[in-house]
């Protein structure tokens, strides 16, 4: 009984360190597609996103007036109910 309970904590604690480490990447996609985005390249903005972001994530760039939300949304394969997301604004440059 307790080394199960001990491989229960195991699995626990590097699906927490998992999830962090996909919040990181995510937060990192997050601003580089805003931030390429703001400065009027949205296609590189979505596919640089894509290469940091977690495997299977979801990205999306979207104008709001004179700014560009990048949101990134990736599920953990640990914590199936976890959906792990950033967002990430940036002011667009003026063309």
């Amino acid at each position: 009984m307790a080394i199960a309970t001990l491989v229960l904590l195991l699995v626990l604690c590097l699906a927490g360190i998992t999830a962090v480490s996909m919040q990181v990447r995510c937060i990192d996609a997050a601003r580089e597609a805003a931030r390429l985005a703001a400065r009027g390249d949205e296609r590189a903005a979505a596919e640089v996103a894509r290469r940091i972001a977690p495997s299977a994530a979801l990205v999306r760039v979207d104008r709001d007036g004179e700014f560009v939300v990048a949101t990134v949304v990736a599920h953990s394969n640990l914590l199936p109910t976890l959906d792990i997301a950033a967002k990430a604004i940036a002011v667009a440059e003026p063309r």
